[in-house]
């Protein structure tokens, strides 16, 4: 069976009910959806973000909700193009040679899926690292990308771990103790054949990568 996705796990009973909803009411308005704080403004949006909070509060996780409600809309809004990364691509993602220019007809939103604890970051400072499942991209007006990293899924475990970075594409990025961009951190990494996202930068920089990626396989399924 093929994986779920976060799309899946929160939205598949109502995404038919409320998404088309919102989009109605994004293009009433004359909104660029892409456009967080409009968005925001929209009743069905407020309407959804109640419906999702857990009704003990998620305190400061609400605008990782937010993220997730916002980048899933513009998934839907999009076609729902997953991406999945397939295991032998996954080095050439993240080796130093993949710093590619940014094609010039991207998909305006997708989520790459990457091979499963592949990847690991330490999401929140001093506590266990968690595995990347995959990312949210999405273009921002300006030329710019957001990028909402989801960790940590499991069967066991109700929801995951959201980290979100945006920006333009660094170009001249390095860590400051001289490793490898997406090296491992992990004791024993290099020799499990794993990877590490060391902070939001590098997390924005996969996003530009995986854009790259994304246009090249929809070209060969065309």
């Amino acid at each position: 069976m093929p994986r779920l996705t976060p799309f899946d796990l929160v939205f598949s009973q109502i995404a038919e009910r409320v998404l088309p909803e919102i989009r109605a009411s994004i293009e009433r308005a004359g909104y660029d959806p892409t456009d967080r704080d409009a968005v925001l403004m929209i009743p069905e949006v407020v309407t959804l973000l109640r419906e999702l909070r857990p009704e003990e509060g998620i305190g400061e996780g609400m605008d990782q909700l937010v993220a997730l409600v916002h980048h899933a809309y513009l998934l839907w809004e999009a076609g729902g193009l997953i991406l999945p990364i397939p295991e032998d691509r996954l080095e050439e993602l993240l080796g130093v040679s993949s710093v590619t220019p940014d094609p010039a007809e991207p998909p305006r939103a997708f989520y790459a899926q990457l091979p499963q604890h592949r990847v690991w970051a330490e999401v929140l400072e001093g506590e266990s690292h968690e595995p990347l499942d995959g990312c949210f991209v999405h273009a921002t007006p300006g030329g710019g990308l957001r990028v909402l990293g989801i960790f940590g899924v499991r069967p066991e475990r109700l929801g995951f771990s959201v980290v979100e970075a945006q920006g333009p594409r660094a170009r001249d990025l390095h860590r400051p103790d001289g490793t490898l961009l997406f090296s491992p951190v992990l004791p024993g990494g290099a020799a499990a054949g794993l990877h590490s996202i060391a902070g939001g930068e590098e997390l924005l920089d996969l996003g530009w990568r995986t854009r790259t990626v994304a246009t090249e396989l929809i070209a060969q399924a065309r």
